[in-house]
């Protein structure tokens, strides 16, 4: 059997350049009872980068799994109950319409769909389930440096994160190249969990002593000092600010938008089926 299949294999590689250039005719690789296997079946598996031994090791294993898979199906049809082979028919025909059907109604949806969604569409949003909005997680605004451990100017640099006047983020701006990390948006909300990954001198143990309102914190650790100021906090349960949820809004606003347009297409495909006499509904006899 294997110096059968081997010769099979090599055949079959020896007119792989053949197969991807023109259209052949259906040629048998294996067959199990009355399925076949053919070459154009498994050629377009075949990547180019391949080398002949990978090719023939892909070609062998294809081709057992396959003999194995086909085997399986067989003896299953002949000792499965026959309750059971009708209820996985009728399963395999649902996915199969599903995949179909899906795949066409995502089609319909990314061709007709409304993406834009305006600030003002947002903002109403927000405010009118704005208590479904809770954190599950503690919000900060912050500003913060990661010098080197030698850094000269560390005193200077203090005081501007503090005073925070125009003058001084011009002056740490002018300076920033000599920062290993610098985050001076204070206006965006960042997870807490996030600050920490980027602040590895602050830990779950340590962060309410340091993330809080107005808090100038000084930390350090091999990398470096970590120099930040904390403009404000929201904790676990609060409301989350518009800008930080306004992404996930607008998620769900066209997710809705999605929903409310499958439906209308179901409802058109049904009426314009039954203005056809393409659909009907036979009313049961009492």
């Amino acid at each position: 059997m294997k110096p059968l299949l081997g010769l099979i294999i090599l055949a079959f590689l020896g007119s792989c350049g053949s197969i991807f250039r023109e259209q052949a005719a259906k040629e048998p690789l294996a067959r199990v009872g009355d399925v076949y296997l053919y070459r154009d079946d498994v050629a377009s598996l075949i990547r180019d980068d391949m080398s002949p031994q990978d090719s023939a090791l892909f070609v062998t294993n294809y081709i057992n799994n396959w003999a194995s898979k086909q085997l399986l199906l067989s003896k299953s049809k002949i000792n499965l109950p026959e309750e059971e082979l009708t209820a996985f028919d009728r399963l395999v025909e649902d996915y199969r319409a599903d995949l179909y059907t899906r795949a066409y109604i995502e089609a319909l949806v990314l061709q007709a769909q409304d993406t834009a969604v305006t600030t003002a569409q947002l903002r109403s949003y927000y405010e009118r389930e704005k208590e479904n909005f809770k954190l599950n997680e503690k919000l900060v605004q912050l500003r913060f440096v990661n010098l080197p451990p030698q850094f000269l100017d560390k005193d200077q640099v203090i005081a501007k994160m503090k005073n925070w006047e125009d003058e001084d983020k011009r002056y740490l701006d002018s300076i920033a190249v000599q920062f290993k990390k610098i985050h001076f948006n204070d206006s965006i909300w960042v997870s807490a969990s996030r600050v920490m990954e980027e602040i590895p001198a602050l830990t779950s143990v340590n962060e309410a002593n340091y993330l809080k309102k107005s808090q100038f914190f000084e930390l350090e650790d091999s990398l470096g000092v970590y120099l930040g100021r904390v403009r404000e906090v929201l904790e676990i349960n609060d409301t989350a600010p518009f800008e930080y949820i306004s992404p996930d809004i607008k998620q769900l606003i066209l997710n809705r938008r999605r929903l409310d347009y499958v439906r209308k297409l179901e409802t058109e495909i049904i009426d314009e089926a039954t203005k056809k006499n393409e659909f009907e509904v036979y009313e049961k006899n009492e």
